[in-house]
């Protein structure tokens, strides 16, 4: 709904109706996506991606009050447009060339997991004396966030006595940072082919992917009618809501085994959907459900994944960056840290900077967002992120844990239970 000016008070957004933001986000999209394709306007879209703007415009429009920075319609989307967006880009998968991946993925995945472990310490030691004295627990349950998610982020706040009120303090740089870090990486995505010359990496498994996407695309290529169109719907919405549901039921069922627990604790019910949802579409892609590709099915989750990008960059906010400025400063010398050392061991192996990027994403950003960055550099390596993501939140609570004693090290503190 609109509000009315003069009685909403400067901090009301001025359309908070779900259907009119849905609107407002669509309408963003489709400006951009409209202006990349113009003759003259489309020359910004050379130097900035598409995807850049799709998340700092709707950022923008949150911070002047023009939608919220929370609302029903996100949470909408991360819970079932993301699901159904990831299974109809798995769905025309090449799963032998994802294999023929290899090591590098898992070696940028582990290498991003050490940088978060190492650049907590490291982001203290030159920070503390503008922090607050316990803030080693919040950073420890921060650490948790990056290498897995939010689950690992209760688990490793609970295991270093983190108030209340840290954990609240270290939701902004969480949020923040990793924010504009996936922003700097879907602009990497733009830049793939720049970035990989210069830094001679060895494309050719990537490259050999994208090229048997293209000749299946080519191959199975047909007008889609009404009834393709639907199909497509249906499959990406029904998978969404029957994983939703056997996630919630796979954990509960997990956590009735005792030896299980552990697993449970840290992999909870959103995950599993991902985890179910991915494994259904690598299944798919092995029938003749595949052939949907032809009539759009990556298509449509692309634009789905778009909406899910212009949500994320909504929920972000310019407004807490002077206030929380200790806290956003510590959080980016410690993503320079875990960016550092991704460059440097990709620079090693000579990894191309799309295991370097969603290597990060994976750890930084979880499930939920590592899809949006690896296919940003194409639709097919979508579940390259979504597994290497679920691997994340298998480290996440060991990797955190051992950050933690580093941070105690660092603040010189003996014992973890507060005195």
């Amino acid at each position: 709904m609109l509000a009315d000016a003069a009685t909403a008070g400067h901090s009301a957004p001025l359309i908070t109706e779900p259907s009119g933001v849905l609107a407002v986000l669509l309408a963003v999209l489709a400006i951009i996506f409209w202006m990349s394709s113009h003759e003259t306007l489309g020359k910004v879209f050379k130097v900035v991606p598409s995807l850049v703007f799709c998340y700092f415009v709707p950022t923008a429009l949150a911070t002047a009050g023009i939608i919220p920075h929370a609302s029903p319609l996100f949470d909408w989307v991360k819970s079932f447009l993301l699901p159904a967006s990831l299974l109809l880009l798995v769905l025309a998968v090449d799963v032998p060339g994802i294999l023929r991946l290899g090591r590098k993925a898992v070696i940028m995945l582990l290498t991003g997991t050490a940088g978060v472990v190492i650049g907590g310490p490291i982001a203290l030691w030159i920070c503390h004396g503008f922090l607050p004295e316990d803030a080693w627990r919040g950073m420890a349950a921060l650490s948790g966030s990056w290498i897995g998610g939010g689950a690992n982020f209760v688990a490793i706040g609970k295991a270093a006595y983190a108030s209340d009120a840290m954990i609240a303090l270290m939701v902004v740089p969480d949020v923040l940072v990793a924010n504009i870090w996936m922003a700097v990486l879907l602009f990497f995505a733009g830049k793939q082919e720049t970035i990989d010359r210069w830094t001679g990496a060895d494309t050719r498994a990537i490259d050999d992917l994208k090229h048997r996407l293209a000749e299946f695309q080519e191959r199975t290529a047909r007008p889609s009618s009404l009834a393709d169109l639907l199909t497509i719907l249906a499959l990406g919405f029904l998978a969404a809501y029957a994983c939703h549901l056997a996630g919630i039921e796979y954990e509960a069922e997990l956590w009735k085994i005792r030896f299980l627990r552990p697993i449970t604790s840290v992999i909870g019910a959103s995950t599993w959907k991902f985890i179910l949802v991915t494994t259904l579409g690598l299944a798919l892609s092995f029938t003749r459900v595949r052939n949907y590709e032809g009539a759009g099915a990556s298509r449509i989750g692309s634009a789905m994944l778009y909406l899910l990008v212009a949500c994320i960059g909504a929920h972000a906010s310019f407004e807490s960056v002077w206030e929380y400025r200790a806290l956003i400063g510590m959080g980016f010398i410690w993503i320079s840290v875990h960016v550092g050392l991704l460059l440097l061991v990709g620079k090693l192996i000579r990894a191309p900077i799309f295991f370097v990027a969603v290597g990060s994403q994976a750890n930084i950003g979880g499930a939920a967002s590592a899809p949006i960055v690896a296919s940003a550099f194409h639709p097919a390596l979508a579940p390259v992120g979504a597994l290497l993501a679920v691997a994340g939140y298998v480290l996440g609570t060991y990797a955190g844990l051992v950050c933690m004693r580093l941070l105690m090290l660092v603040a010189g503190v003996h014992d973890v239970a507060p005195a």
